[in-house]
Order: structure tokens, then C-alpha cells, then sequence
């Protein structure tokens, strides 16, 4: 199936949800000026060629739900290590910017890496430069788990389905 047209048809089905849960009616006369929004919007954005493949990647969205559970996980653990620091003050904490290298061969793995760490308290992407990611870590356990390539290998396998 064509990319493109999913994504217009995933956001026919977004807009139409959207408007349906806020204004919560059901009569056939509002529900059709609902469609008929829904259609003007999708044919301002598809005249605006505002959504292309990459704009929001249908294709890798399914492929990337088996990372969800073990990042909630890891964002669980890092919050609570960052607020046990944050109220004990003897935890050490030492800041260091150091640079990962990034397994990922499309520019969609690499952003979802990037955004894996951002997401994890602790950690933060602040460049990246083609596989090359220049990485804040609060402490060096934080640099350590990076380095040790397990959240690279996952979004990287994540990466294989899509």
C-alpha cells in the first residue's frame, strides 16, 4: 500500500476520532458536517503536500510497540534514581558529555535512539552528527548503561521490523 495514502487515511481516522470526542454528537446531520470537515482538512493538506512517508511513519509504528514496555521501564528506574539523588544529596552525581556511536541505518532508528535517551532522566542527546551521538549523562552509571549498547541493540531491532 502506498505510504502516502495511509497516512492521509490514519489521519482521516485521527481528525474524525478528535472531532467525535469533542463534540459528542451523534446526529446524522452534525455527524455529516463532521465528514465533511474531515474531507475539507484532508483535501487542504493533501493541495499543501504536507504528509509524506517520513512525516509520520505508519509503516514503523507497529514495528516500534515491543520497545514501549521495557522504555517505560527504564524511564521508571532512571526517575526514581534521579529523585533518590536529587533528595540524598551525599548520592554523587557527575556530569560528563561523551559521544555514542549509533548502530541504526535510517535517520527514523537514529531519532527514535536519540529520543529513547532524551526520554530516560538522567541522559540527553545533544547532537548527533550522521551515527555519531554527543550524549549529557547526570552520573556514571548513566554512561555506563549507554555504553553498554542495550538500548541501541533494541531500537535497532525495532528498527529490522519496520
Amino acid at each position: 500500500m502506498n505510504k502516502r495514502i495511509a497516512n492521509y487515511g490514519l489521519m482521516a481516522l485521527g481528525l474524525g476520532a478528535v472531532w467525535l470526542l469533542l463534540s459528542g454528537h451523534t446526529e446524522p446531520l452534525l455527524l455529516a458536517f463532521g465528514a465533511a470537515s474531515v474531507i475539507l482538512t484532508l483535501v487542504v493538506a493533501w493541495r499543501m503536500d504536507v504528509l509524506d512517508p517520513e512525516s509520520h511513519p505508519v509503516h514503523a509504528a507497529v514495528a516500534y510497540i515491543p520497545l514501549w514496555p521495557w522504555m517505560a521501564w527504564e524511564i521508571l528506574k532512571s526517575n526514581l534514581d534521579v529523585a533518590q539523588r536529587i533528595l540524598s544529596p551525599s548520592l554523587p552525581i557527575s556530569p560528563c558529555v561523551f559521544e555514542l556511536r549509533a548502530t541504526q541505518r535510517s535517520v527514523l532508528g537514529r531519532v527514535v535512539y536519540a529520543n529513547a535517551i532524551t526520554l530516560t532522566p538522567g541522559t540527553l542527546t545533544m547532537n548527533i552528527s550522521g551515527q555519531r551521538f554527543e550524549i549529557h549523562a547526570l552520573t556514571a552509571e548513566n554512561r555506563t548503561d549507554l555504553e553498554s549498547g542495550a538500548m541501541d541493540r533494541r531500537v535497532t531491532r525495532a528498527e529490522g521490523i519496520a
